[in-house]
């Protein structure tokens, strides 16, 4: 009988085109994690993972979930896949979970936090993991920003929707701004995010700390939906996927 196994991955996507399996490149997450599983199985193991994340997004609290016939230990599973995968992709930990779980359709939330870089140069060992902005921000004005942003929306404005018949409704809980010598961290969390929401959202509260935009601007983006008023869509190294939670818990340190 086949077990149901949850991963807790980080990963640098700096080199990756992505998350999602492609046809047209084999440098995406899911597919490097597909060739080791099918390398030790033997058989091709479709891997779902709780988000796709873009190319060159990183993610320190990924969560993805396989199906797997093996006798193999949680202990042997996570050491196979870490001998074998990139050093850029790594396996925090293995979990056994119910046979109907799955990582994206039961995740309860998530948090990605986005990194920025008020110093005219970006510090030389995360300059990789974050947008080297090199200017001021008034914090200030991206706290009153972002306080329009939170609760339920229609965040069409937000997003790069591929989908036209997807839903847009999501729910942002929380929006921290937080100040750490020259860096910037904004966390956000949510019951979902749409394509390119989080960046954009991040692109929107730059524009706001750099004076550009007014605070209540959100406001119209959120009952047009006009992609055009959002702010730009901030670069793609300075996110990561921080953390998933599910209910109950998957592992430990959730």
């Amino acid at each position: 009988m086949k077990r149901n196994i949850a991963m807790l991955l980080q990963y640098d996507g700096g080199r990756y085109d992505g998350w999602q399996r492609q046809k047209n490149t084999q440098e995406t997450i899911q597919g490097k994690l597909e060739g080791v599983l099918e390398k030790m199985t033997g058989t091709f193991q479709e891997v779902w993972g709780s988000g796709r994340t873009d190319a060159g997004v990183h993610a320190a609290g990924q969560v993805a979930n396989v199906l797997l016939d093996t006798d193999m230990t949680r202990k042997e599973i996570q050491d196979y896949l870490n001998q074998y995968l990139p050093d850029d992709i790594r396996v925090l930990e293995i979990a056994d979970v119910p046979p109907r779980f799955h990582s994206r359709l039961l995740a309860k939330e998530k948090t990605y936090t986005y990194y920025i870089d008020r110093a005219g140069k970006a510090c030389v060992f995360r300059r990789k993991y974050m947008y080297a902005l090199g200017a001021d921000l008034d914090v200030e004005a991206m706290k009153r920003t972002a306080g329009y942003l939170l609760g339920t929306h229609n965040f069409a404005g937000f997003c790069t929707n591929k989908n036209k018949k997807k839903s847009t409704v999501r729910t942002l809980k929380a929006i921290e701004i937080l100040e750490r010598k020259s860096q910037i961290e904004i966390r956000m969390t949510g019951d979902g995010f749409l394509y390119n929401m989080v960046r954009i959202l991040a692109g929107t509260l730059i524009e706001a700390g750099l004076g550009k935009r007014e605070a209540e601007s959100v406001k119209e983006i959120l009952e047009t939906g006009d992609r055009k008023l959002a702010g730009f869509t901030a670069p793609s190294r300075g996110l990561f996927l921080t953390q998933v939670l599910y209910e109950p818990p998957v592992f430990g340190g959730e």
